[in-house]
């Protein structure tokens, strides 16, 4: 059987003006990962990336690990099936009819980094309206982001063959689709499984043909090992 390796990027720059970039933090974690990932003798025949920065960045950073280790890596190609649902503009277009019953959501969302507890709260009940289609058509659906993932995951199938080892990376929105689509999980679980994947955790999907299974999910080994509990971050 072939593997697909979903793999989360890393730690991203929660609660500044542009979130689409790995921190320090972000970029060690990434970097431990591929040390980790070359030490145990994993290869990969292809790698895919999401086009956002963050999910390019942990890619590139990942596999010159292997190159340190004299060890061949493929070139990153790129695939926006793979990118993360726009959150921002989730945010945007359910927020007003939340502001009734929660009143201070407004500023609790524009200051996330220091209300990290109750801003997970309150996204956590606008993804439920998002996923529940509580929404007008000028946001993109939910099912119409499984849709495009599913595309994403049926062209890889398509193209690979059964003994072939491809890593993904990607982020939590679309490892939560991808979980759903497998697995058949109702969302509002897929997103309590969401909230606890760990930056540049590896999920492993099985495969033969068109046949996909689970086989791992929400490894991050390579981050328990250092016994440094700030490398273990999930935004």
């Amino acid at each position: 059987m072939g593997s697909i390796y979903l793999i989360r990027h890393g730690q991203a720059s929660f609660g500044a003006d542009d979130y689409d970039v790995l921190s320090a933090t972000g970029i060690r974690q990434a970097e431990i990962l591929g040390k980790h990932l070359a030490q145990l003798g994993v290869s990969f025949d292809r790698c895919l990336s999401g086009d956002l920065r963050r999910q390019r960045h942990t890619a590139q950073s990942a596999l010159a690990q292997f190159g340190a280790a004299g060890l061949p890596a493929p070139e990153v190609e790129t695939d926006p099936a793979f990118n993360e649902f726009d959150a921002d503009a989730v945010i945007h277009a359910l927020l007003p009819g939340l502001l009734a019953e929660e009143p201070g959501a407004l500023d609790v969302l524009r200051n996330g980094a220091q209300n990290r507890a109750e801003f997970q709260r309150l996204f956590a009940l606008l993804i439920g309206r998002w996923t529940a289609g509580e929404h007008d058509d000028n946001l993109t659906s939910w099912q119409s982001f499984v849709d495009t993932v599913r595309d994403g995951l049926e062209r890889i199938l398509t193209q690979a063959d059964n003994r072939q080892n491809i890593a993904v990376f990607t982020s939590g929105g679309t490892i939560t689709a991808l979980l759903h689509l497998i697995t058949g999980v109702p969302v509002n679980q897929a997103f309590e499984l969401n909230w606890q994947i760990v930056n540049t955790s590896l999920n492993r999907l099985k495969f033969r043909g068109s046949d996909v299974t689970l086989a791992s999910f929400n490894s991050y080994a390579h981050l328990e090992l250092l016994k440094a509990p700030e490398l273990i971050t999930y935004r």
